[in-house]
Formats: structure tokens, C-alpha cells, sequence
């Protein structure tokens, strides 16, 4: 997709969004059925992702660890959104990879230490880019990836979380 294809099929949106800014408010979902075991699947619209521990919680390595699903949501984001940004701005990105990386201790998750964090500890986003674009191009790109890339900036400034629960049935 070139430039004035990505400004042809936002544009109406956009407009329809400033005209309507409640029509900009959309709710995403995800719902996971509880498997076999230590398990939880998730319907990703193409395909059946199955969620299980970690090898460093007992895992078996077989299913998907959480942990790396949401580093790969960072790194899917932050690809879509380069690639966006550098396509409104007429960067030209030949090749390139996103890299996130986190830090987990644990301990934290297994109750061995209760001062030890439950989660990442950090997190690294990098970009190792094919470009002939100079550096204050790249520092733009990178810039506005960062601000615009939905997943880190839900990562960076927390959104307000709620936790429920029903019961579907008593037995």
C-alpha cells in the first residue's frame, strides 16, 4: 500500500470520526475457554491459540506462555504502526524486524517471594531497519511509532483495569 492508498481509505474515517467522535469508540474483546489441565484457549479468528505455564512454571513447553503473547502483540503493533507512519511519511523501509523483549522473575508468579514482581520487570522495543532514510527521519519514524503503536502506549500509561466474575452454573 502506497501513500495516497492509506490516505484514501482513512480519510473517510477520520472525517466520519471528527464529525462523530463517539463513533471512534470501539470495545475489542478476547474470551478464553478454560482447557484440559493447567490450560486456556483462545479463537483468534484464525486459528485456536492454546495458552498454557511457561517450562519456569512447570510448563511443558507445548502451548503458548501469555507472557510471549503480549511481547508478540508489542512487536506485531509496533510493525504495523513503523510500517503506517513510514508509508504517510514517505519513508521507504525495504526489510526490517521488531524485537520486544521482557524481563520476568519467577518468583514473583510461583509465590516464592512475595517481594519478587509478578510480571515483566522491563520491557525493550528495537527496530533493526533496511533504510536509506537519514537519522532525523528515523528519529521521526521512530517517534511517532512510539506514540501512535496501541500497545505500547497501553503498556507505557495503563489503562483502568476491572476484574468480574459470574457463575454460570452451581452443581
Amino acid at each position: 500500500m502506497n501513500r495516497t492508498e492509506l490516505q484514501e481509505r482513512q480519510r473517510p474515517l477520520k472525517e466520519h470520526y471528527r464529525a462523530d467522535p463517539q463513533a471512534a469508540l470501539t470495545t475489542l474483546s478476547a474470551t478464553g475457554v478454560l482447557g484440559e489441565g493447567v490450560s486456556c484457549s483462545l479463537n483468534t479468528g484464525r486459528a485456536v491459540a492454546e495458552a498454557g505455564l511457561h517450562p519456569a512454571t512447570g510448563g511443558d513447553g507445548t502451548q503458548l506462555c501469555s507472557g510471549d503473547m503480549l511481547l508478540e502483540a508489542l512487536a506485531a503493533c509496533a510493525g504495523v504502526t513503523l510500517r503506517s507512519v513510514a508509508t504517510s511519511l514517505q519513508i521507504v523501509v525495504t526489510a526490517g524486524t521488531v524485537t520486544a523483549e521482557g524481563d520476568l522473575d519467577f518468583r514473583g508468579t510461583l509465590a516464592v517471594d512475595r517481594d519478587a514482581p509478578v510480571g515483566f520487570a522491563a520491557i525493550r522495543l528495537g527496530f533493526d531497519l533496511t533504510t536509506d532514510a537519514d537519522d532525523e527521519q528515523l528519529d521521526t519514524l521512530l517517534r511517532l511509532t512510539e506514540r501512535y503503536c496501541v500497545v505500547l502506549q497501553t503498556i507505557t500509561s495503563p489503562p483502568q483495569v476491572s476484574v468480574s466474575r459470574t457463575r454460570a452454573g452451581h452443581t
